[in-house]
This record gives C-alpha cells, structure tokens and sequence, in this order.
C-alpha cells in the first residue's frame, strides 16, 4: 500500500551528522506513523525512531537519545531522521517504514518497508 525509498546514508566521522531521508507514495501519507530501524552486520534488526501519524508524539531508543531526531514533511511525503554525534556503534543499514492504520498507536504495526541506506561511522 506504501513504496518506501530511504536516501541519504554514507561515511561519516565519528562525532560527525547525516540527514537521513524516506520518501513514500501514497495519498494518505499524513495518516502513517513512521519509523526507522536499523540492523548492523551480524546483528538483529533493532528499532531507532518513530513519530506519530499526527506527528505530535515520538518515540525513540536510549542509545539515540539526544543525538537523533525524527520528522516528517506530510506534503513532501516524507520523513527524516537527522543523526548528530555519530558513534562507530551507528554504523548500520538503516531502514524506514510505515504503519498504514489510520490512528495508529503505539506499539505500531510497521507493515511496510524500505531497502535500507548505508551508514558508516569511522573511529
């Protein structure tokens, strides 16, 4: 029901930033709490970031805490994750997805998925 295409991954120096991006389709993009999870090599899939379909809530991991922020541009279909003091521990394949349920809440149902973006953080 949703197309998710994520941009904006590459290498990065520790303590650097990275502005992520997730462009969807879909008219009623508004109405989708979003997220991004991210999966580092051997490692499982782990959640980093979500924000509401209202974007008045947001929901985040500690190990991003103060470092990362989610939005979202309802008429640009699409939401970002800015990522500042980057830690080697980063480094992941960071993915973005969507929970179509109009009025979601949380826990969300995240149902649709990108092809991830790279990211690297060097030491």
């Amino acid at each position: 029901q949703v197309q998710l295409v994520e941009s904006g991954g590459g290498l990065v120096q520790a303590g650097g930033s990275l502005r992520l991006s997730c462009a969807a389709s879909g008219r009623t993009f508004s109405s989708y709490a979003m997220g991004w999870f991210r999966q580092a090599p051997g490692k499982e899939r782990e959640f980093v970031e979500a924000i509401s379909w209202k974007g008045g809530n947001t929901y985040y991991a500690d190990s991003v805490k103060g470092r990362f922020t989610i939005s979202r541009d309802d008429a640009k279909n699409t939401v970002y994750l800015q990522m500042n003091s980057l830690k080697p521990e980063d480094t992941a394949v960071y993915y973005c997805a969507a929970d179509p349920s109009y009025g979601s809440i949380w826990p969300y149902n995240f149902g649709s998925w990108g092809q991830g973006t790279q990211v690297t953080v060097s030491s």
